[in-house]
């Protein structure tokens, strides 16, 4: 079970992140652009460089290589959506998609708030379970060798 929950955990991430890396930057410059939240030199940078950031934490986590930093980068992501979501929402902005998966998989802002919420959950168990967690993982593998 535990192993299974990082491969979803992991491949949401790189789900994510490959949404947006194969699309043009510029359309996740415009999501990020609608939450009204950063400067414009601050969006452009975000366009750029998050989804490699969530591609790698996708891929240490399904890997299970430094799994525990690994997870609580995850859990800090999780996060870091549910505020920027959830301030949006408070806030009224009129988001019809929350952007999340680039262009492949369109979810409601409030969908979104549930289902990272979900995430931050099940990240905090793998966090908790670490040793049950590195099972069938590259640090079980490095721990042997």
């Amino acid at each position: 079970m535990w192993f299974l929950l990082r491969i979803v955990i992991g491949g949401i991430f790189i789900f994510s992140g490959l949404g947006k890396l194969l699309s043009p930057y510029q359309n996740f410059l415009y999501v990020i652009q609608s939450y009204q939240l950063l400067p414009s030199w601050g969006e452009v940078l975000v366009a750029q460089i998050f989804p490699w950031i969530e591609l790698l934490v996708g891929a240490f986590v399904l890997l299970g290589l430094w799994t525990p930093w690994a997870l609580r980068g995850g859990l800090v992501l999780f996060s870091t959506f549910v505020v920027v979501v959830g301030q949006a929402l408070i806030r009224g902005l009129p988001l019809e998609d929350c952007g999340c998966f680039g262009g492949l998989i369109h979810f409601k802002p409030q969908t979104v708030i549930i289902m990272d919420s979900a995430c931050i959950l099940l990240t905090s168990l793998l966090i908790r379970s670490i040793s049950l967690t590195r099972k069938f993982s590259l640090d079980s593998y490095f721990d042997r060798v």
